[in-house]
């Protein structure tokens, strides 16, 4: 087990840098990882203009945990968290290392959040399903940090804020989910079907969009409170608060942008976000 006496601070192990952008990538689904499409073409774009990260901290769909934890072992396994896909997908690994000096500062300062040092997790499809096109050598990094499923939206968007130092430090946070999101609803024989939407995610992906680009945060925080389209679009909460975690980490003076803006098999959006 990973102890606070055991390792250096964050402070000797990454140097000071410029600030890191933040981003939100609507991650899909998992065949993302092995197939060649327009998404995946867009995350290895996005690649193309990011600086070099000396460490990773991504906030998974996937994790949904009662409290807060951050992963903290030196290699994180790739986990298949899912069923029913080709062998092809089981076999992919991801063999980023992890960063337990990182997970100890993460812990430090979410104080007084009681953050869990977690050795069992690893990395889930809803991150290295994505970080592998942004960096496929597996060279930097990656931690996950876990979303408690007992808490608001408010609390997740404040709860980003304290990670701000982070992005001087090399760290390049990201928040892995879908904001149309959907499984229920999927219309299968139209999964192809390019920029496919059904009209109330058509209504939810404009408004939340036009908060985003509008910098006006709030609605989206309480989006509970959001239109019936928006609730449709978000029956539950674990691939929306990602979100949540990238929007809490932008600074007035920069700069968000969209990418991968589309609608997916009626119920699904991509729509991803790059803060700088």
């Amino acid at each position: 087990m990973t102890t606070l006496n055991d390792l250096h601070s964050i402070s000797s192990t990454f140097s000071n840098t410029d600030k890191m952008p933040v981003l939100f990538l609507g991650h899909g689904s998992p065949m993302n990882a092995i197939e060649e499409n327009q998404f995946v073409a867009g995350f290895r774009d996005l690649a193309k203009t990011l600086p070099q990260p000396n460490a990773i901290l991504c906030v998974s769909a996937h994790w949904f945990t009662n409290g807060t934890k951050v992963t903290s072992m030196q290699m994180p396994r790739t986990i298949h968290d899912f069923g029913g896909f080709p062998q092809a997908l089981f076999d992919v690994q991801y063999p980023a290392k992890g960063s337990p000096e990182l997970a100890i500062e993460t812990k430090k300062i979410l104080e007084p959040v009681n953050v869990d040092l977690d050795e069992h997790w690893g990395l889930d499809h809803g991150a290295w399903s994505v970080i592998k096109h942004l960096y496929p050598e597996a060279n930097v990094p990656v931690i996950q940090l876990s979303i408690d499923y007992t808490k608001s939206g408010q609390y997740h968007f404040e709860l980003a804020q304290k990670l701000q130092s982070l992005r001087r430090k090399g760290v390049l946070i990201i928040g892995s989910g879908n904001i149309v999101h959907n499984l229920r609803l999927v219309d299968f024989r139209n999964f192809d079907k390019d920029n496919y939407g059904f009209d109330w995610a058509i209504e939810a992906r404009e408004t939340v969009n036009n908060y985003l680009l509008d910098g006006n945060f709030q609605p989206l925080i309480d989006f509970e409170k959001m239109s019936k389209a928006v609730q449709v679009a978000i029956p539950t909460p674990d691939h929306y608060l990602p979100l949540l975690y990238t929007l809490g980490l932008k600074e007035k003076s920069e700069e968000l942008s969209l990418f991968n803006d589309k609608l997916l098999a009626g119920s699904l959006s991509m729509t991803s976000v790059k803060i700088m």
